[in-house]
């Protein structure tokens, strides 16, 4: 038996701790993983990307086929899979991503996370837009044919209290005045939720579906689908 026990290598270790106008948002190495806190909610990790990959290639595979160089929004860079994801797709024309913590934006531009996203933010498809989401999802006059949007645990369970402003009537419906007639929203989520499909519906979308990742145990991320009829 050893005289005592080595360190815990896969022990969370703070890499960087930032205060910003929405709180404190933390990057965090776990092993060879990463992991991004905000406010001491957990988001998201390295450690298994296929929901936010299935964000984009759901969202891909429901828009009409033969539409050119369709443009698509991600909310939220996180750990950079969805836009990874998208860059890897050569049909997607404009790719811009919307991220209100500099912090985040940093540790991928110039910190620990530019091993994943590196090569994604150099396609000159992609732009970084730092704004609050629901803020410019209100105010500006761009549309896209495909909204992909991650920057919740999910509509039941959101970050911060103004997040919920998204998922909230007026919410949607400034989410389908930004889409094209025919163009997809996708919504993340860390469990399913009828209510949101229903809330989707009531929004004037069509075709609302969910899409789960299957995991072994447990309530498995979900992805919320809805397409803008003409």
């Amino acid at each position: 038996m050893p005289d005592s026990i080595g360190p815990d290598t896969h022990a969370p270790v703070t890499l960087d701790r930032r205060e910003g106008p929405y709180g404190e948002v933390v990057l965090r190495g776990r092993g060879d993983d990463f992991e991004i806190i905000a406010n001491g909610c957990f988001l998201m990790d390295t450690s298994d990307g296929r929901s936010e990959r299935l964000l984009i290639d759901a969202a891909l595979a429901a828009l009409p086929d033969g539409r050119p160089d369709p443009a698509v929004l991600i909310g939220g860079l996180g750990v950079g899979f969805s836009l990874v994801r998208a860059a890897t797709e050569p049909r997607w024309g404009r790719i811009a991503v919307v991220e209100r913590e500099q912090a985040i934006v940093d540790w991928h531009l110039e910190g620990p996370l530019a091993r994943i996203s590196g090569a994604a933010l150099a396609d000159p498809r992609t732009e970084i837009l730092t704004r609050d989401l629901v803020a410019y999802l209100r105010t500006t006059t761009d549309r896209y044919d495909a909204l992909c949007l991650d920057i919740d645990n999910g509509p039941d369970w959101t970050v911060t209290e103004d997040n919920s402003n998204l998922y909230s009537p007026a919410g949607l419906a400034d989410c389908r005045e930004r889409l094209t007639p025919g163009g997809v929203l996708a919504v993340w989520s860390a469990q399913p939720s009828t209510d949101f499909e229903q809330a989707l519906r009531n929004a004037g979308f069509s075709g609302v579906r969910t899409e789960e990742v299957r995991v072994a145990r447990g309530v498995p991320d979900v992805v919320h689908l809805a397409v803008r009829t003409a």
